[in-house]
């Protein structure tokens, strides 16, 4: 899918500026931050941002649109390494999506538009399409990876591979966000090793092939006698 950074030209023929752009989504940011979803208007992010307000409504219809792609953005920071393995891959993201929602920019926008988009279909399909459907790219880089390592088994049926990718998003965005965010617990290093290795196990029960091997962790001291 299109980034949002990327230039795009109009009907008349002119391309969108990037910078223009770059500032309206970290002035949306920010403002979020500052005021919070109630105050936050179309005419401060452009003062913030040193455009006029009609450059906004040019590109979006309004704040609920603009906030998605404000927190849009920030998401697509999220990266997959390609360590050869998929413990280790799926540790980092885990870690590197709680530090993402650690950010005060971050939890604010997320949790302010999933308030919103629970009473606004348009909102939420938005909320979908710019947020969970960009990042489910994550998911099918790691399967495809792991697969051809021989650590997931191949699905052939297309439809059941959709559902099992889409199990798999679910699982790590519901389980990392409800810590995070909901229950404020830390996503460290150890939570997410143990988080792995449950999902990993549920991944093997599932193809059939039993429980997965753990990863050796750090040793753990002898009992007091």
């Amino acid at each position: 899918m299109q980034s949002r950074s990327t230039p795009s030209t109009r009907a008349g023929g002119r391309p969108r500026s990037v910078a223009a752009d770059t500032a309206i989504l970290e002035a949306t940011r920010a403002a979020l931050v500052d005021l919070g979803w109630t105050k936050l208007t179309l005419g401060d992010v452009a003062t913030r941002a040193g455009v006029a307000k009609t450059t906004l409504y040019r590109r979006w219809a309004g704040k609920s649109e603009l906030v998605v792609d404000a927190v849009a953005e920030l998401f697509d920071e999220l990266e997959l390494p390609d360590s050869g393995s998929l413990a280790t891959d799926i540790e980092s993201v885990v870690l590197q999506f709680a530090a993402l929602l650690g950010r005060p920019e971050t939890k604010t926008a997320l949790m302010a538009v999933v308030a919103e988009s629970t009473t606004d279909a348009p909102l939420r399909e938005r909320v979908r399409a710019s947020i969970v459907d960009r990042q489910k790219r994550l998911v099918l880089e790691g399967r495809q990876r792991a697969q051809a390592r021989g650590e997931l088994p191949v699905e052939p049926d297309a439809v059941a591979a959709a559902r099992t990718a889409d199990l798999i998003f679910d699982v790590i965005a519901g389980a990392v966000v409800h810590r995070a965010l909901v229950s404020a617990e830390p996503v460290d290093p150890d939570w997410a090793r143990s988080f792995t290795l449950l999902l990993l196990g549920g991944l093997s029960a599932a193809s059939g092939r039993g429980p997965a091997t753990p990863r050796p962790g750090p040793a753990e001291p002898n009992p007091p006698r």
